[in-house]
């Protein structure tokens, strides 16, 4: 659990920090107050329980006491990430980084820029823990998140593209609560999908501290603007030989404990990476093309996994790039396959060039002809889609 600091007199600002880390797991401390105290001691006297991982020091304070503090912390409590709200100039960039502030953030800075910035802020306090010994969880009394596994068993059908839009959609209910995991581990793309240059890939994560201690793991995450982490394939195709089915399982263990939703972008087929991420999975999303090899590929699929006693309590049938145009009706796809398609994206112009724009529809509200089938995807995984009445579940779609 997170907890952050703020002082500030700014009581806008205030409600701006409220926002943002409303939707983080941890607590917020508030001192409304014009002015710092002698040193961080001061401050930490008047907190109960673990100590904090973000001051957030706001606007309404002189500057260079600000700075001061930020220096003196950096020494006393160098675990503790300091973020320094203020109109930057130049020289007060150069004295900031001297000071040893984690980050600048403009007081007018809307709250999803905010969360993000505290939550890197949070990454950069965890890994200067590294030395620690490695934590009890604490998230022992929590429920486990949801891991969706977006698979097919052919190659070309949108199946990045669905996942990066399924988990930035999820982002937007569950910010900071959602991780998108590529575990298409020789040529995955949801670094591209996302516009994403991640400093740590899969490889890393699953290896040496990463792989015992979760706040570790979590300093190898990316963060995504979406208000999502992401971590993302290995940078050579080499590297897969270093991951295990038994890595695989073990990272998305640790994951459920840290995150409400786990989106799983799997590499094509039923390799031994794949096997093993539906070990774990909740959930299954099977993504399909308008095509007879991708629509028997599918019911191949299904067939072995059901032997294999690995089909996930909730599956998700997407039927992508639909066109009548193909000869094939909606019909004959759910006759081959044997269950009914959820959800329908039809053919469609500006999904793949939002993919290869690294910018999901999703994500910039295009409004797209398949968006409110990725839209209606999104909705499948809240969580009252149980209880709400289901009369048109299976509904037949009219592929346009």
């Amino acid at each position: 659990m997170s907890r952050f600091i703020l002082i500030t007199p700014d009581g806008e600002f205030e409600k701006l920090v409220r926002a943002a880390t409303a939707g983080i797991h941890g607590d917020l401390h508030v001192f409304q107050a014009d002015y710092l105290p002698d040193g961080p001691g001061d401050i930490l006297r008047q907190m109960v329980g673990e100590p904090p991982e973000v001051l957030i020091l706001g606007p309404g304070l002189p500057v260079e006491d600000s700075l001061k503090m930020a220096a003196v912390m950096d020494l006393q409590y160098p675990e503790i990430s300091v973020v320094l709200a203020v109109s930057t100039t130049p020289e007060i960039v150069l004295q900031a980084m001297r000071a040893g502030v984690r980050d600048l953030l403009d007081p007018a800075s809307d709250p999803d820029a905010i969360r993000v910035m505290l939550e890197r802020a949070s990454l950069a306090a965890a890994g200067r823990r590294r030395g620690l010994a490695p934590q009890t969880t604490e998230h022992a009394d929590h429920e486990a998140g949801r891991v969706i596994a977006v698979m097919s068993p052919k190659g070309g059908v949108g199946k990045t593209t669905v996942a990066t839009n399924l988990a930035v959609g999820l982002g937007k209910s569950a910010p900071m609560s959602v991780v998108i995991v590529d575990l298409d581990l020789q040529f995955g793309d949801v670094a591209s999908g996302l516009l994403l240059k991640p400093d740590f890939t899969i490889t890393d994560a699953v290896m040496g501290a990463a792989s015992q201690d979760s706040m570790v793991l979590k300093t190898y995450l990316t963060v995504h603007p979406a208000g999502i982490y992401a971590l993302c394939a290995p940078n050579s195709p080499v590297e897969m030989d270093r991951i295990s089915a038994a890595n695989v399982s073990h990272l998305l263990e640790q994951l459920r404990q840290e995150f409400q939703y786990i989106v799983v972008d799997t590499a094509p087929g039923l390799g031994e990476h794949v096997l093993a991420t539906l070990e774990q999975a909740t959930d299954a999303v099977w993504i399909c093309g308008m095509d007879v090899p991708s629509i028997r590929g599918m019911r191949t699929g299904f067939h072995i996994l059901d032997e294999l006693n690995l089909v996930p309590d909730q599956r998700h049938i997407v039927l992508n790039m639909a066109d009548r145009r193909a000869g094939l009706s909606l019909k004959d796809v759910e006759a081959t396959i044997g269950a009914p398609v959820d959800v329908v994206l039809p053919r469609s112009k500006t999904l793949p060039f939002s993919t290869n724009k690294g910018v999901p529809v999703l994500q910039d509200n295009s409004r797209d002809s398949a968006s409110k089938g990725l839209r209606q995807l999104v909705e499948r995984f809240k969580p009252d889609w149980d209880s709400r009445p289901h009369k048109q579940l299976h509904r037949r779609v009219v592929v346009q």
